[in-house]
């Protein structure tokens, strides 16, 4: 299957992209240049339409392109609806695979309890949004291949995923 590090058309209101030196996020909120918090490389607002991106990325443009096109996922699943949420919740439900497309959904997936999947809590839906974000970014910019050393789901899972993103029409244009 060909390879694309294409994004696809963004229909919709500008997003402002912006650089900052050391991200960390520091109890809700966004921090640069201090030492409170976790490190970051991106940050989205949706409200606002604005991307913060690490300063550091300037230097890595795959690594800068991988992370902006997982903050512009965010805004294209505030936009998705119910229905196809709920298919990529069902998608993520049924998968028994260890392993995810990024860090930031690694890390949540960690943390699940067996309660948080079957009564949908917070960090289940946390979690499927991340995860959403994440396999856009490998897909779209990192190429969807194995290249990315955050990329640790299996074959299986990993062909799943790239099958619901083309079906839901998420590989050619979106609305942000």
């Amino acid at each position: 299957m060909p390879r694309s590090t294409r994004l696809p058309e963004l229909e919709g209101l500008p997003v402002w992209v912006e650089f900052r030196p050391g991200l960390r996020a520091w109890q809700g909120r966004l921090e640069s240049g201090g030492r409170r918090g976790r490190e970051i490389l991106g940050a989205g607002f949706i409200r606002e339409r604005r991307i913060v991106l690490d300063s550091s990325l300037r230097r890595q443009p795959a690594e800068a392109l991988r992370i902006l096109t997982h903050e512009l996922y965010h805004f294209v699943w505030v936009r998705l609806g119910n229905p196809a949420r709920r298919s990529w919740e069902e998608l993520l439900a049924g998968e028994t695979a260890t392993g995810e497309l990024g860090w930031s959904a690694e890390l949540r997936k960690a943390a699940l309890t067996p309660a948080d999947r079957s009564l949908r809590t917070r960090r289940w839906r946390e979690y499927v949004c991340e995860s959403f974000c994440d396999t856009a970014a490998w897909l779209l910019a990192a190429g969807g291949g194995r290249r990315h050393d955050e990329c640790t789901l299996p074959a299986g899972a990993r062909r799943a995923r790239r099958r619901w993103f083309t079906a839901a029409g998420l590989t050619a244009r979106i609305s942000i």
